[in-house]
């Protein structure tokens, strides 16, 4: 019995030392270095409109939009934003949208469900702070394309249908901006 108490103590023992010797932060760079790669190998893959875009190379951040609306509606920490989307994968399978006829096209569609577009107040933190970014560029009537690395998105975690360590593309119209306290 001693034998076995030592196996198991010399095995927890030696996990949790193999565990100490790795390095997060390696680690965390390996993941942006692929993820960064895959969004590099997506963006010369994909045909996306392009009228107007935001690049953030060094964090594999991308905001490229479809349609500039002009309507010099900008958007500010306080405002209430109301935005029609749709959550992609690199691979182009949708995985959350705000749009029926998009939910039904790809097979995610609830009959329980009502599809309202997603109502946010910026600044406080209720949505991805990437996502939040992409949205404070625009003003009201922009269609754009946000694209993070998996770090500006669910991480290491994931998140309900997106695994860990997962690039997002997200497709947005901010369909309206309600003026709120502005901090700016």
């Amino acid at each position: 019995m001693k034998i076995k108490l030592y196996s198991f103590l010399s095995l927890l023992i030696g996990s949790i030392t193999l565990v100490s010797c790795i390095d997060t932060e390696e680690t965390s760079e390996a993941i942006f270095l692929e993820d960064k790669a895959e969004i590099e190998a997506y963006l010369d893959t994909t045909t996306i409109v392009n009228v107007k875009e935001y690049k953030d190379q060094a964090n594999a951040y991308y905001i490229i939009w479809q349609e500039l609306s002009n309507s010099k509606d900008s958007v500010f920490v306080g405002d209430t934003v109301v935005v029609h989307y749709t959550g992609k994968f690199l691979s182009g399978q949708v995985f959350d949208t705000s749009i029926e006829q998009v939910a039904k096209d790809n097979g995610l569609y609830d009959s329980d469900y009502k599809y309202p577009p997603l109502s946010f107040k910026v600044g406080t933190f209720s949505v991805l702070t990437a996502f939040e970014f992409g949205i404070r560029q625009m003003e009201t009537g922009d269609k754009a394309t946000i694209i993070m690395p998996s770090e500006l998105g669910y991480g290491r975690n994931g998140q309900g249908p997106v695994p860990p360590n997962t690039p997002l593309v997200f497709e947005v119209e901010l369909m309206e901006v309600k003026p709120g306290l502005r901090e700016n």
